[in-house]
């Protein structure tokens, strides 16, 4: 079957529109990753250890928040033709009928654009020019080139997830500094073993979207194997921040237990590769992926803000 990248796929029978929701506009903007974003974004900038007025932090968080949303309303804009084959993404506002993509894509130049702007008279115009650099990753770079030409999209696209904390920092601290990388490094090497192991299970799906995933190009065993050898980076990168000074004992107790977890689930991944075992395992690590992330940056930013820190290392 024909498709248009930024449209419908030819040859189905258009839905008619009916004019989207506030509701509408904001799915646009993929909310849950905007939280994520927000959220790494605010521990990139507690470890920086600066200060900006309350009013300046709070519009440059939204900003960010926006930013993100604006480059996941492009990503919506570009795929629909994907969105529309697979079933966990059917229901979307563009494939679904309820917005137009020419209103989606309007809406996400026009809050990329606001965003940035915003964002660099709020703040600073280095800050600004990273979320700028951030939009035009995800949503040209990822989801126009790398999404349909490598099975390494989510590797490389990963930098795009991975830039808010280093946003954050620059908001502080108007530069980037050793801090906010290894939590972008973090991220960056998260994203893989998280995503695939959901690939995992939606293989098929990517298949018939003609998507080339890692598991439909490697194949599952390979892809097991990724997992396992990312897993095996991403526990000692985990710890990184302890050993540079930043994080204390409750942070080094989550890396550690943290890491140790996702091993064993990747473990899982790989032993279990058949019926519902196989879907548990890969599920339960996509799962535990998240809490791990979040737990992690929740201690750190315990750490700061709350006056937990202990040094590890005295």
């Amino acid at each position: 079957m024909t498709t248009l990248s930024n449209s419908m796929p030819v040859g189905v029978p258009p839905v008619p529109v009916v004019g989207g929701d506030v509701p509408d506009y904001f799915a646009l903007l993929k909310p849950r990753v905007m939280v994520l974003v927000i959220f790494t974004a605010l521990v990139g900038m507690v470890v920086s250890h600066g200060h900006v007025p309350p009013a300046v932090a709070v519009i440059s968080l939204l900003m960010i928040a926006i930013g993100a949303g604006a480059s996941g309303c492009l990503n919506m804009w570009w795929d629909a033709d994907i969105d529309a084959i697979m079933t966990r993404t059917a229901k979307r506002p563009i494939p679904d009928g309820r917005i137009q993509p020419n209103e989606a894509l309007a809406f996400g130049l026009v809050l990329s654009v606001g965003s940035v702007m915003v964002l660099g008279l709020a703040a600073n115009w280095l800050s600004a020019g990273l979320l700028a650099f951030t939009i035009v990753f995800y949503a040209v770079i990822y989801s126009m080139w790398l999404k349909r030409a490598t099975a390494q999209n989510i590797v490389i696209g990963g930098a795009a997830g991975a830039l808010p904390p280093v946003i954050g920092q620059a908001v502080v601290s108007g530069s980037v500094g050793i801090e906010s990388l290894v939590l972008f490094a973090i991220i960056f090497i998260w994203t893989p073993p998280h995503f695939w192991a959901l690939a995992l299970v939606k293989a098929g799906e990517y298949a018939k979207a003609g998507i080339p995933m890692m598991p439909n190009t490697a194949g599952p065993t390979s892809t097991r194997r990724q997992i396992i050898y990312y897993t095996l980076l991403l526990a000692p990168l985990g710890l990184v921040p302890v050993w540079l000074g930043f994080a204390g004992l409750l942070y080094a107790v989550v890396a550690v237990v943290g890491g140790l977890g996702m091993l064993a689930f990747s473990v899982q991944v790989y032993r279990n590769r058949e019926g519902e075992a196989e879907k548990k395992a890969a599920m339960g690590m996509f799962g535990f992926s998240i809490l791990y992330l979040f737990v992690l940056f929740s201690a750190l930013l315990a750490e700061q803000s709350l006056g937990l820190f202990r040094p590890v290392f005295a």
